[in-house]
């Protein structure tokens, strides 16, 4: 049932929680055994350069992507898309991100998830938010393919390719994770697969009356239908947290949601069932190397209440760049240990040996360095040379770039491996080391972009590694979400 008020627009933040169709798969995978047609009526795509189980776990990427299509790329129905309240801008956002580790034993399962403004590392594109990964770069290869004369048909299925492995390198880069398999679901899942259950028990602590999110509630538990929860997992406003608890609502959702498919009736019910077949086969992709068969007989042992869900810390929920646009600040580092002692592994920051924030042991004094200034802050190649300078380096050239634009600060050296390039890139917050042959050896460059916000930016002094907010507080992150057996957990 549509709520009053929604907007005329499909908003992005509709698909939060579009990737809970995977989730039943990975809690009800017992029951759908030998279902041969089911899976052979799953989209399947290949090329994505994925892991390959060298961990000793099953690591899942589960991505929701704002999308008018089905998995089989045809376009929804008038009705489906008055349901969804679909406009006509075709979206490729992935505005839910959830990272899914199932141990081999099969026996549990926990779900990470990472909020879509996350500032991270693109490949290939510097800093962005992270459900922009996808996106932005299927757009770029896109429009460059068909520049070269590819054919409409070819440059969409190569750059949506590129755009699925940007974000899968993304997210391995954030959390040091390899991912093993790639599952892809659109919207209309999250709402069929919904309805499919007979709809999803929720408990409000108190009435929401929210127009910007259509979100018209009364307190306590009830059940919704697909549209319904559409309204209430979009909210933000209102929210203490904003993102972060509306991912605590995403969370509660899936966890509600998979306690009901495996404790209910509805792996009994062949009308229940086929309506949860017919909803995967028309809108889950996955990787064409998971044999998902012998993964679901891996899973017979696991249970609702053995799937819980994480969110990645956080350091500014309200963080800015150079540019003033709202982004949530994440410390990788922090993320990566914090994802390593969830699943059972050493943090990289105490690992044995490990020296990859450290800098090589060099005499500055040895190092001459150029700066040059390929962002919209003035003096600020002048401000890092005096940085270095300070720390015993010897200084170059000072001034402006002349060799383009650049959208990502950088060292440029002969070799990548220069131990020079790589002492200045550590002492200026971590920066890439990228070769540069028309350099000489020894030579040392850096070219400062508007994502840098390291030593002589001004604001390393609230958090290294660039964050440009002057109020930013760390977020502690969310308790872990699991399934009551006595019901929903309550949220605001």
């Amino acid at each position: 049932m549509a709520q009053r008020g929604e907007p005329t627009l499909w908003s992005p933040v509709r698909v939060l929680v579009a990737s809970v169709a995977l989730i039943v798969l990975v809690a009800t995978g017992f029951a759908w055994r030998g279902v041969d047609s089911l899976v052979s009526n799953i989209e399947r795509i290949s090329d994505l350069g994925l892991g390959g189980h060298r961990d000793g776990a099953v690591d899942i990427l589960l991505v929701g992507v704002d999308s008018r299509t089905d998995a089989k790329g045809d376009p929804l129905s008038d009705a489906e898309r008055a349901m969804l309240h679909a406009g006509d801008e075709i979206g490729t956002n992935t505005d839910t991100i959830v990272l899914v580790r199932v141990p081999n034993d099969g026996r549990s399962a926990t779900a990470i998830s990472i909020p879509r403004d996350a500032y991270v590392d693109i490949p290939g594109l510097g800093k962005g938010k992270i459900n922009s990964a996808y996106g932005i770069t299927k757009q770029t290869v896109q429009d460059d393919l068909l520049a070269e004369g590819s054919s409409a048909e070819e440059a969409e299925a190569q750059s949506t390719q590129r755009g699925r492995q940007a974000l899968i390198e993304s997210v391995a880069g954030l959390t040091g994770i390899t991912v093993d398999h790639y599952a892809e679901v659109s919207l209309l899942g999250f709402v069929l697969l919904t309805d499919a259950v007979g709809g999803v028990d929720v408990c409000l602590r108190h009435a929401v009356d929210e127009p910007l999110s259509g979100a018209y509630f009364p307190g306590g538990r009830q059940k919704l239908d697909g549209p319904q929860a559409l309204s209430f997992v979009r909210q933000r406003h209102n929210l203490e947290r904003g993102d972060l608890d509306r991912i605590v609502r995403q969370q509660v959702f899936m966890a509600q949601l998979v306690h009901q498919v495996v404790s209910a009736d509805t792996l009994s019910n062949p009308s229940r069932l086929r309506e949860l077949s017919d909803a995967v086969g028309r809108t889950v992709v996955l990787d064409e190397g998971w044999d998902l068969l012998a993964f679901l007989d891996q899973l017979q042992d696991l249970a609702a209440g053995e799937v819980t869900f994480e969110t990645i810390p956080v350091a500014d929920l309200n963080g800015t760049t150079s540019n003033g646009e709202s982004v949530v600040r994440v410390d990788p580092a922090e993320v990566q240990d914090y994802v390593a002692a969830l699943v059972g592994e050493e943090p990289a920051s105490q690992a044995a040996g490990t020296t990859t924030a450290s800098a090589p042991d060099i005499d500055p004094g040895t190092v001459e360095v150029a700066v040059y200034n390929s962002s919209t802050v003035s003096g600020l190649a002048s401000s890092v040379a005096q940085e270095l300078l300070a720390l015993g380096y010897r200084t170059g050239d000072v001034g402006n770039y002349s060799g383009g634009s650049v959208s990502q600060s950088q060292v440029l050296a002969s070799s990548a491996t220069d131990p020079g390039a790589r002492a200045v890139a550590t002492v200026l917050g971590g920066l890439p080391v990228e070769p540069d042959p028309s350099l000489a050896a020894g030579t040392v460059n850096v070219v400062l972009a508007s994502d840098y916000a390291g030593p002589g930016s001004g604001s390393e002094d609230v958090f290294d590694f660039g964050n440009t907010s002057t109020s930013a507080t760390p977020v502690p992150p969310a308790p872990p979400i699991a399934a009551a057996e006595d019901g929903p957990t309550c949220v605001n």
